[in-house]
């Protein structure tokens, strides 16, 4: 059986490396026994387009173009991978299901052997990545200011981007309860710090105005900053549609550039931001919170993490996700967490770790995504953005599904520990 699958158009000026299949034969040689390899260890089947097919079990990779998935894996190892799916040059019939063996299996895929060749063989980040004040403000535009439409097409009705908490089994959860699970999210941010009538709140990134629009319902003042220009101007939007735009004021500032405030912030909130912040500006990023609040005050931050020995084998890594979705990011470890903090004297007073929630969310997002796809071309994206989507969202969903990735809250304070 031949594959008739037919490549989708590709933009050579927006995706200049999809485009291209790059001319690495001698390292697709190598990558076809590496996948031989894996096809044989693992569970995972590769088909061919003649219908060859290489292991028994597992989710099914279809090769439509053998030979440019090959090269493009050969010349940039995973970074190829996700671009050969960007480029159409495969599919399969479970892609989140994929990445979750990968993830599983992840110190054992490439022969130890040839593990010391990772950080000769990969990419290096562009400067320009750099988190620095300018920096920062590129890479968030490069993400963030997409489109509020774009983001309206997948996400609920309190434009959360950000871990939902659900109140049974996330397996289970379904569309329908999503706002109230994003609610509960926020909601015990808000418990945890304290935050009531008269609290003078600072939340560095807005996000779209969900959290600011519940603190503020609950009598707070909140001054929020973000680098977004599209975020801002919506979440602003939905203040004074919520009727509370007199107690809210959204700023566009680096969180290295907020103004202090007499006494302090009586809560400080950040949710997901620190992801964004880059290892190197970590100290900052815990001196800004501890600078700004109030000796009584707490801090509330949800993040994602990974195992700390893990972030620091891959903390210099160049990754298809820095490339294409989040320039400059990197996910910490609680243990980086806790000791940037303490450095800053606030101790955590509370860690919950509700990771399989954010599987559920993403998987929620995802589902929303795909049914939606046919409304992208209207906002001006096309088939390869549709795919990279695609990828991106099942490749974290499956972080989170494996336990490769997780999800925190964690509550600061000055005298914990």
């Amino acid at each position: 059986m031949t594959s008739t699958v037919s490549r989708p158009a590709i933009d050579p000026a927006r995706w200049p490396d999809v485009a291209a299949v790059p001319d690495a034969r001698l390292r697709a040689r190598i990558a076809a026994a590496l996948l031989h390899r894996v096809a044989a260890r693992l569970p995972l089947r590769v088909r061919y387009p003649d219908g060859t097919t290489l292991g028994t079990a597992g989710p099914q990779l279809l090769l439509h173009r053998p030979g440019a998935f090959l090269r493009r894996l050969g010349a940039a190892g995973l970074i190829g991978l996700g671009e050969s799916y960007q480029a159409g040059d495969w599919d399969t019939d479970d892609l989140t299901g994929l990445f979750a063996v990968f993830a599983t299996h992840v110190g054992t895929i490439v022969p130890r052997p040839l593990q010391v060749l990772r950080h000769v063989h990969g990419a290096r980040a562009p400067r320009a990545t750099l988190n620095t004040a300018e920096g920062s403000r590129r890479n968030i535009h490069h993400h963030y200011d997409l489109s509020n439409e774009l983001f309206a097409l997948f996400l609920d009705e309190t434009m959360s981007y950000s871990a939902a908490l659900f109140d049974a089994d996330p397996a289970a959860a379904t569309w329908e309860c999503l706002p109230a699970a994003q609610h509960r999210k926020i909601d015990r941010l808000l418990d945890a710090t304290r935050v009531g009538p008269g609290t003078r709140l600072l939340e560095i990134g807005t996000g779209w105005g969900e959290l600011a629009i519940r603190a503020a319902r609950r009598g707070a003042t909140v001054h929020s900053v973000t680098l977004s220009v599209e975020q801002r101007d919506l979440a602003l939007r939905r203040a004074r549609a919520a009727g509370v735009a007199d107690r809210i004021d959204v700023r566009l500032c680096d969180y290295r550039e907020i103004a202090p405030l007499a006494g302090g912030y009586d809560a400080v909130l950040s949710v997901e931001m620190v992801e964004a912040v880059g290892e190197r500006f970590w100290p900052d990023y815990a001196a800004t919170v501890e600078r700004h609040l109030a000796p009584a005050g707490r801090a509330g931050l949800q993040l994602i993490t990974m195992a700390h020995e893990r972030m620091r084998a891959t903390h210099s890594t160049y990754t298809w996700i820095h490339k294409y979705v989040f320039p400059g990011g990197l996910i910490p470890s609680v243990r980086a967490m806790r000791e940037a903090f303490a450095a800053r004297g606030l101790g955590v007073a509370d860690d919950l770790a509700f990771g399989r929630h954010y599987e559920a969310t993403l998987r929620l997002w995802r589902e929303r995504f795909t049914a939606r796809a046919g409304e992208l071309a209207a906002l001006g994206f096309d088939d390869t953005f549709r795919r990279t989507w695609d990828f991106y969202l099942a490749y974290c969903e499956a972080g989170f599904r494996t336990g490769y990735l997780d999800v925190h809250h964690l509550i600061l304070e000055r005298g914990s520990r």
